[in-house]
């Protein structure tokens, strides 16, 4: 009696030329059918998903953040700084506006108001934009401006900044052209000179001409994987029409431009009667669109920049703050890091302090919170683990220890 030959009911292959067949009711089916088929329900299904998720922009309005709900939340992790809190808050909820207002036929279109914050190093300029990421709900993303050169030089093409937000997106477009971006480091494209030069300046103007077309709103091509364009790459096409941009560096010495228009000076004793209300300890807070122009923005990228503000620069009662107060302040991680080893830590008040005043002193604002109490942890971060103890209590003398050690080591 011949055997029955099974083959595959999709296919048509013998069992002989596939590498397994699964059986149904009256049917076949072969391991390479079962792989297409899956391939192919999940591109189905990847499409629904997009045409879903590529619907209308359509938060209720009462499910809005409002500009105080906004500040609220930052305020619970990020210490002082309510100027660039305000200005934020009414930014995030205006783009939200802006996304609603889409759906309707009025004839005001809504025009968005990228944003540029200034602030010396470590006065929460990037915190602010983590912060603000997890209130969100439009895609959000970080971009660091050093790596960014003129196109056809060494280093990321100023179209990669939207290569990040495609993927924060998942890929999809139209939600990416509703996002926000987050540039960080935009004082490091400064033009390298006080006047246009006959050389290329491929990393500071260059860039900025560049950017002009992302802020002011264009049709980009975007390479999916970012770094550099080849003819060969396919591209995706993102309209920067109405993502949201901002901008934040240090811009560091523009104190010094400033003081300059204010007819004062950084230092010194020959500050004129007039300027006697200046407060020279915060020349921040006077920042003004030609001081930027003259650390070396070009004034088309400052037009596209409409809304400026500053980050005061932290004092000693807010460097303590921020060294307790917030949700996932130093002290509550240090103390999270410990309790999963079953340790309870504790750090005198004393210690506090000379953390604070150490930080002071090496000028290195919220970042030198972190970098001195790691120093003043680190041993007992290598040791604790591998002991018995359940305990450990922080004292003045053993900080100072550390800190010394390293100092004198440095």
């Amino acid at each position: 009696m011949k055997s029955i030959k099974q083959h595959c009911s999709f296919c048509g292959r013998p069992e002989q030329q596939v590498g397994m067949l699964l059986s149904g009711m009256e049917a076949l089916i072969c391991d390479d059918c079962v792989e297409r088929a899956y391939e192919m329900v999940s591109e189905s299904s990847s499409n629904s998903r997009r045409r879903t998720n590529n619907a209308d922009f359509s938060i209720p309005q009462k499910e809005l953040p409002r500009p105080k709900d906004v500040k609220a939340f930052l305020d619970l992790y990020v210490i002082g700084q309510d100027a660039a809190k305000r200005y934020l808050s009414v930014s995030v909820y205006n783009h939200y506006k802006r996304l609603m207002q889409q759906k309707t036929n009025d004839e005001v279109e809504i025009e968005k108001s990228n944003i540029i914050m200034v602030g010396s190093t470590g006065t929460g300029k990037t915190l602010l934009a983590k912060t603000i990421a997890r209130l969100l709900k439009v895609p959000f993303t970080i971009v660091d401006a050093t790596v960014l050169t003129e196109a056809g030089y060494v280093g990321e093409d100023i179209e990669s900044l939207l290569t990040r937000l495609l993927q924060v997106a998942d890929y999809k477009v139209e939600e990416a052209e509703k996002g926000i971006v987050f540039i960080d480091e935009i004082d490091k494209i400064a033009r390298k000179g006080d006047n246009p030069s006959i050389t290329r300046d491929v990393s500071g103007e260059g860039v900025q001409q560049g950017l002009l077309k992302l802020l002011e709103g264009s049709i980009v091509n975007v390479p999916p994987q970012g770094g550099r364009k080849h003819p060969d790459q396919k591209m995706i096409q993102v309209n920067t029409k109405d993502i949201l941009f901002i901008c934040g560096g240090a811009f560091d010495g523009i104190e010094k431009k400033i003081a300059q228009r204010l007819n004062t000076q950084v230092v010194g004793y020959t500050a004129s009667s007039s300027n006697q209300a200046i407060d020279r300890n915060n020349l921040l807070q006077y920042i003004a669109p030609q001081d930027l122009k003259a650390f070396g923005l070009i004034p088309e990228i400052i037009g596209r920049l409409p809304i400026l503000t500053y980050l005061q620069p932290l004092d000693r009662v807010a460097l303590r703050k921020i060294l307790t107060e917030p949700k996932n302040s130093i002290i509550k991680q240090y103390i999270k890091i410990f309790e999963m080893d079953g340790v309870q830590l504790q750090f005198d008040e004393e210690v506090l302090e000379y953390i604070v005043d150490k930080a002071i002193e090496f000028k290195l604002g919220a970042r030198g919170l972190r970098s001195i109490t790691e120093d003043i942890m680190i041993d007992a971060m290598y040791e604790i683990p591998s002991s018995q103890i359940n305990e450990l209590r922080i004292t003045l003398d053993y900080a100072k220890e550390r800190i010394e050690k390293i100092e004198y080591r440095a």
